[in-house]
Parts: C-alpha cells; sequence; structure tokens
C-alpha cells in the first residue's frame, strides 16, 4: 500500500492557510538558523511546514508514492547531515526544492525501471462527487505521460508559485530552458486532454 502524503501543517480555514503560508517562508529561515546552530528540534517543525511539498514535487517527478516517500527521508537526512551550511542559505523553500529536485534525479537514476508507471493519482478533486475522481484521475495518468521535466516544470509553476527564473535555480537549467519546459508540457497537456493549443 502506497504511503500517505505528509500532513500540511495550516490545514483549516483557507484564511488560515493563505496566512500561514505567508509566514512560512520568515518561519522557515529562523529553522534553518536553529538548526545550523545544533538545534535538532528545528529538524522536526521543518518537517512539519515542508514535507508536503516536498514529497508533492517528487511524486511529480518520478511518478511512483513510494520513491517520491524515500525521496522526503533522504532530503531530511542531508539537512541533518550538512545543518553548519544552513546559516547561509538566504533562500530556504527554493534550497529544499533543488535538494529535492537532485534526490529525485538520483532516485530515478537508481530506480530505473522498465516497468510502467504505477497509477498514482498527482491530482486530488475536492469533495466526494465521482465524476470529478475520474477526471482527476484521468488528469494524473496524462500528467504521468509529460516528460518528467516537464512534469517538474508545471509541479513548480503551477502549484509551488515559482517564477520561470526560481524553476531554473532549482532544476539549474537557464530560465529559457525552465520556460520551454512549461510551455512544451502544457501543450503536450492540451493535446492529451483533446484542446486546441
Amino acid at each position: 500500500m502506497s504511503p500517505a502524503p505528509p500532513r500540511w501543517p495550516f490545514a483549516g480555514s483557507r484564511t488560515g492557510l493563505e496566512a500561514g503560508r505567508a509566514s512560512w517562508p520568515a518561519t522557515l529561515l529562523g529553522l534553518f538558523a536553529r538548526l545550523a546552530r545544533g538545534d535538532l528540534e528545528a529538524l522536526g517543525a521543518i518537517y512539519d511546514g515542508s514535507a508536503r511539498e516536498i514529497y508533492s514535487l517528487a511524486l511529480w517527478r518520478i511518478g511512483r508514492s513510494e520513491e517520491a516517500a524515500d525521496v522526503v527521508q533522504e532530503v531530511f537526512v542531508r539537512l541533518a547531515t550538512t545543518r553548519a551550511e544552513l546559516g547561509r542559505v538566504q533562500d530556504p523553500r527554493s534550497y529544499l526544492l533543488a535538494m529535492t529536485h537532485r534526490a529525485a534525479v538520483d532516485q530515478v537514476r537508481k530506480h530505473r525501471r522498465s516497468i510502467p508507471l504505477e497509477e498514482t493519482v498527482l491530482l486530488e478533486s475536492a469533495g466526494f462527487d465521482p465524476g470529478r475522481r475520474i477526471d482527476a484521475q484521468r488528469a494524473s495518468r496524462l500528467l504521468l505521460s509529460l516528460p518528467p521535466r516537464q512534469r517538474e516544470a508545471i509541479y513548480l509553476h503551477c502549484f509551488s508559485d515559482l517564477s520561470f527564473r526560481e524553476i531554473a535555480r532549482v532544476t539549474r537549467v537557464p530560465m529559457f530552458t525552465a520556460a520551454s519546459r512549461y510551455r512544451l508540457g502544457i501543450r503536450r497537456l492540451k493535446r492529451l486532454m483533446g484542446e486546441r493549443s
């Protein structure tokens, strides 16, 4: 059975969610500073606030939930073992996403398989409408058919709300390449969904 994604800590009202996300970058910067000074309790708080996004990016990049969960573990092991460097990090969220990207790429190389991707639902529908659930499953299958780099660019732009410049930093490619991967992925997705681009 596939592991459930980690819980986002700001669940609740929409206002609480928005307020939590808005204050999270400053909180994360402080947590990185604490961890750099050796306060290991900060690692748990970083996990609580970031694990779901890390898991989601890894799942979008790899397409398999077990390996995405392994990436989450790998990212936090790396954080714990390189904590002295964290005091110099100016953008902890981008740093975590870049670590996730590299760990996901390593995971793909390590576990390259000839079997097709599992039927992982990358998108979830709100509520209990069976029709919307089928649409979400279909959209997830279509997303899984995209090349991993395009799928990742779509995730980072649409779901992590990163600019193309930030995506370029996270994935270590030129900004033009990051934007091109996103546009090609969206164009291919529209074709797969039967829309005209």
